[in-house]
């Protein structure tokens, strides 16, 4: 699921961007990483379970950063 992730040619990264895919129904997989602060994730969760949309998490918001490209850590991604 991770590698479908770093390859996806559409993908989130973010919360604010997450929650609009999932909102608009474009989002398929969503990923979470554990260690992201919980009212930050928290609506996504929920809208997710909502949506029925399945959720990944990842250890830490390095490693999801890492795994979307980015230099930075990231507390949610999304797959399109």
């Amino acid at each position: 699921m991770v590698e479908r992730l770093k390859s996806a040619k559409k993908k989130t990264v973010g919360t604010k961007q997450t929650i609009k895919a999932v909102e608009k129904g474009e989002a398929k997989v969503v990923f979470i990483a554990r260690d992201a602060e919980k009212h930050i994730v928290a609506p996504l969760e929920k809208l997710c379970s909502e949506r029925s949309i399945e959720v990944v998490y990842i250890d830490s918001m390095k490693q999801l950063g890492e795994i979307c490209g980015i230099e930075v850590g990231a507390a949610s991604a999304a797959i399109l």
